[in-house]
């Protein structure tokens, strides 16, 4: 190894026979064996085989057959017990991108969950399906469609320590798993059916473009009492508010009417998206204290 440095390239004081020789080889199609190579989380370092990786890299190969010896890390910390269950993870699915999950015990409930379908697949299609081929499946069928619809929901936003791995199965286990209490309005069974092959069924019948929203619109009215003197100071700041779409002064037992239309995920309630909007508006020099209305039934004619 003490031919070459940290990138593989042959040093000056050292002969190029060997590396030539191999490269030859290479370039003429002979099979040659496979590197030997030690992996540490996500880094490789080579065992036996430093020239024919250089020599590779000199002819622009993107991959070389490898024989690699993972060593594991000692599972004392959390992110080595999680690094340990991924590697495991990935050992049996043989899935092309890893997922990254940030709790203990999840990778272990999407292997059953993979292995749920393997029997639905395998009474499916009356023959065996391996491990692996219920993997791809579920990661083409289930995995990926349930994440474009965590992605078009922008839920991430409103979890930023955590993945999207860990959204899909947060949501999946709350929908899929029996006795599981919920966390999150019904709305949700009408965007994800609370079975997962179904779910599975509806989804291979829609285009990407096709698939629902993960959010919904609440139309509040919040009422106020106001200090007088501050009247239009309030009513300029509210009226800069995105989600305040009227704005009204009036006489009587309030001083403001404001029409606010919220948006929310179907993760959180109508009651916990509209607490922290009036809250803000709460907030504002001013403004004395709030009434929230919401609206019932509502018959709306257009101009």
């Amino acid at each position: 190894y003490q031919d070459f440095d940290t990138t593989f390239r042959l040093r000056q004081h050292v002969s190029s026979e060997k590396f030539d020789r191999v490269k030859d080889l290479l370039q003429g199609g002979v099979p040659l064996p496979p590197v030997k190579l030690y992996q540490i989380k996500g880094d490789y370092y080579v065992l036996d085989g430093n020239h024919r990786v250089a020599a590779a890299k000199a002819l622009g190969y993107e991959d070389i057959e490898a024989d690699i010896i993972e060593f594991l890390p000692s599972a004392k910390t959390l992110e080595n017990l999680l690094y340990r269950e991924k590697a495991d993870f990935m050992e049996q699915t043989k899935l092309p991108c890893p997922l990254e999950l940030t709790e203990i015990g999840q990778y272990a409930y999407l292997l059953k969950q993979i292995q749920t379908h393997q029997e639905f697949l395998a009474q499916a299609h009356s023959a065996p399906v391996s491990f692996e081929q219920a993997a791809a499946d579920w990661y083409e069928t289930i995995y990926q469609p349930l994440l474009r619809l965590i992605q078009r929901g922008r839920l991430l936003a409103s979890f930023p320590r955590r993945t999207p791995a860990d959204l899909y199965t947060y949501i999946s286990s709350h929908q899929w798993q029996k006795q599981q209490s919920r966390q999150f309005g019904k709305e949700i069974d009408h965007l994800i059916p609370n079975d997962m092959e179904e779910f599975r069924a509806t989804m291979q019948t829609k285009d990407e473009e096709e698939y629902p929203e993960m959010q919904r619109e609440i139309t509040v009215f919040v009422l106020m009492n106001i200090e007088a003197r501050r009247e239009s100071r309030i009513m300029e700041k509210l009226f800069n508010f995105r989600e305040v779409r009227e704005l009204h002064s009036v006489h009587g037992n309030v001083d403001l009417i404001a029409k606010v239309v919220l948006t929310r995920d179907l993760l959180a309630s109508d009651a916990e998206t509209i607490s922290n909007y009036v809250t803000r508006i709460r907030q504002i020099p001013g403004v004395i204290n709030t009434q929230t209305l919401i609206p019932g039934r509502s018959m709306i004619k257009d101009h």
